[in-house]
């Protein structure tokens, strides 16, 4: 069953310029373009709402970049696994991937696949950084903060936690000084200063 070819288009501001994805669109038949004026990152997009709201099985939801759809490979990869749903397909001009072939789909995957391997890896680094950390005695995360929503030792003005926060600071500026000696006598000057 063939269905619409719809266009989708988007920028990020109210002072940039729809008309070259438009035109890029009308050139590949698109018969009807839905166009947001706002962030990639927004989670409520008006017109992106209206074209699922219409999309229809046998459609292709077409694009100029997969960027203007998604803001990161995983939001893609959600995007169009929603539109796939529906029985629709996905097209990207740019990128030249079209989920209506067979070439599209195994280049789809394999995007998919990166992702995936990219969150397992991030986890693992995560999971590795902690060990270390525990290793050395330290605790990982972030720190935490009475209920009130202060400062730790906010009782105490919070003078640890500045300590803590001055101390790190040092301990960034002296590895980064490690690079020239230049550098190392500006941190030799800055530990004086600051002591």
């Amino acid at each position: 069953m063939r269905g619409m070819i719809i266009g989708y288009a988007r920028v990020s501001t109210d002072g940039q310029n729809l008309e070259a994805q438009t035109d890029a669109l009308k050139a590949v038949a698109a018969e009807r373009i839905f166009a947001d004026k706002i962030s990639g990152g927004a989670r409520k997009r008006p017109e992106l709402d209206k074209l699922f709201a219409q999309l229809c099985e046998g459609d292709v939801v077409v694009v100029t970049k997969y960027d203007r759809l998604a803001r990161s490979l995983r939001d893609l990869l959600d995007i169009v696994a929603a539109i796939e749903a529906r029985g629709a397909g996905f097209r990207s001009l740019a990128e030249d991937i079209d989920t209506t072939t067979s070439a599209g789909r195994l280049v789809f995957q394999v995007f998919a696949l990166i992702a995936q391997f990219e969150r397992e890896r991030n986890a693992e680094r995560t999971k590795e950084g902690l060990e270390a950390a525990r290793r050395r005695g330290r605790v990982g995360g972030a720190v935490r903060r009475p209920e009130s929503g202060g400062p730790p030792d906010a009782g105490r003005g919070g003078q640890a936690h500045r300590r803590h926060h001055l101390a790190l600071r040092r301990e960034r500026f002296d590895r980064s000084a490690r690079l020239t000696p230049t550098l190392r006598a500006a941190a030799r000057l800055s530990r004086r200063s600051g002591s």
